[in-house]
């Protein structure tokens, strides 16, 4: 039976040994920036884990729209990623679920808000939900 894991992305290191001149350096700090991942380990975080099936029922109680249709690429895609483009769409429909949707939906919409809310701190940080 498969599982759908959401990791968050909060860091990244290089995989060099070598001293980098410090004009290098500063290319190679932009390339990180602008989102190159050339010689760039990314240090991913397990948040939340989930039964597929369970995933699916969680998704279904979002309300129609763009919030669903994002979360629901999953099923078609196999992942998704989950940025600062997306917090206030996701953070709107989910927002209900934590009160009133039954467990584990409800705490699973809370976890995800928490992450929500720490990529509005910080957009850097991003999500990525894939069906393993």
């Amino acid at each position: 039976m498969a599982d759908v894991y959401i990791w968050s992305l909060r860091q990244k290191f290089l995989d060099s040994d070598d001293d980098m001149p410090a004009q290098a350096q500063q290319v190679m700090y932009y390339s990180l920036a602008i989102g190159h991942h050339v010689g760039v380990i990314d240090c991913l975080n397990k948040e939340l884990t989930c039964p597929l099936e369970q995933y699916r029922q969680w998704v279904e109680l979002l309300p129609e729209g763009e919030a669903r249709r994002k979360m629901h690429g999953l099923m078609t895609f196999g992942e998704i990623i989950i940025d600062s483009s997306h917090t206030d769409l996701l953070a709107n429909a989910l927002a209900p679920l934590q009160s009133d949707a039954p467990a584990p939906f409800n705490e699973w919409s809370a976890r995800l808000m928490a992450l929500l809310g720490e990529i509005s701190r910080e957009p850097a940080i991003y999500l990525i939900v894939r069906r393993v």
